[in-house]
């Protein structure tokens, strides 16, 4: 009788040991998800959540990616972004700068680790820039709302209060780095930060069933509506993934002695998604921006600065069409 492959990964120490592991850090990562930034109200983040509007799905589209951090406003509501932005800059800076190209092809190992090592010093000071940009869009938000601010006394005159909460959100991201780190090493090899990213984008489902099955009218069509979407975007997913595509080759023939084989012919399989997540965290990341920047002025004293930063904010909220086409144009290309 053929064993089944579930019951032979339990059974398998090793994979177990790692399965357990994993787990236990995600189970940690998302208890330390609960623990909220100093001084934070959240009374007046749900209501900016629930007041809709170009900023209020702009932090809601940031909420469902870091699992409900962001409205529990927590240590770890920017996530490990930070670091994936880090990587990114400096993936775009190693051909633009012949010293880090020379670097990175004189010794692909050792570069690969210096690049990793500055990756981790990067990710620092870029989570305590999105740690004061997201600070800013909150109470940005909750001003223009009619609401006081998410966290008072926040500002360059308020030095103490906000730099124990830039530390404290800049901390929780790297806690967060350092346990997809710990999941890396000991638990599911080179799947930490993605097993992280996922955990927390998860977490939402079961928010998300039940609030379909409050609903009693809708209850068992928006189940399964819910039961089949996930089927075929799970389906779509690991069809992508794990795609290739067989490119027709020719070997030459080779000369042994005196005689000469013949050419062989072979197949080099390429795969199909070769950039994986980056284009989509690539272009969320530089759309999101425009917005972030903007939200800083839309409280302007001046009306012609107000109302043209309103009109980023809303183009870039992630609600209108050009939004989204950008968004599909800038994955795609």
């Amino acid at each position: 009788m053929k064993r089944s492959a579930w019951r032979y990964l339990w059974s398998a120490h090793d994979i177990r040991r790692k399965l357990l592991i994993t787990l236990l850090i995600l189970a940690i990562y998302r208890l330390a998800s609960h623990v909220p930034v100093p001084g934070a109200n959240k009374e007046v983040m749900a209501q900016i959540l629930s007041a809709g509007g170009a900023t209020g799905n702009l932090i809601n589209i940031l909420d469902l990616l870091s699992g409900g951090t962001v409205s529990r406003f927590s240590v770890l509501a920017m996530g490990v972004y930070p670091y994936i932005t880090a990587q990114i800059i400096l993936q775009l800076l190693t051909p633009i700068i012949p010293s880090l190209q020379r670097k990175m092809e004189e010794d692909p190992r050792e570069g690969q680790k210096w690049q990793e090592k500055w990756t981790y010093y990067l990710a620092v000071p870029m989570a305590a820039l999105q740690a004061i940009g997201q600070v800013n869009i909150f109470n940005s938000s909750a001003t223009r709302i009619g609401l006081s601010p998410v966290i008072q006394n926040f500002g360059f005159q308020y030095f103490l209060p906000s730099l124990t909460i830039i530390i404290s959100m800049t901390a929780g991201t790297m806690f967060g780095i350092w346990l997809g780190e710990l999941i890396s090493e000991y638990g599911l090899r080179n799947q930490g930060l993605s097993l992280i990213i996922f955990a927390g984008i998860v977490a939402r489902i079961p928010a998300t069933i039940q609030g379909i099955i409050a609903d009693a009218t809708t209850r068992w069509i928006g189940l399964i509506f819910m039961v089949v979407l996930s089927l075929i975007t799970i389906f779509a997913i690991v069809v992508v993934q794990q795609g290739r595509r067989n490119v027709p080759v020719m070997y030459p023939g080779r000369r042994v002695g005196a005689r000469m084989s013949m050419p062989v012919k072979g197949t080099l399989p390429l795969m199909v998604n070769m950039a994986g997540m980056i284009p989509i965290i690539f272009a969320q990341s530089l759309l999101t921006f425009p917005s972030i920047i903007a939200s800083f002025f839309t409280t302007a004293k001046n009306a012609t600065i107000a109302n043209f930063a309103t009109s980023i904010v809303n183009l870039f909220g992630g609600t209108g069409n050009v939004y989204w086409i950008m968004y599909f144009l800038m994955v795609v290309f």
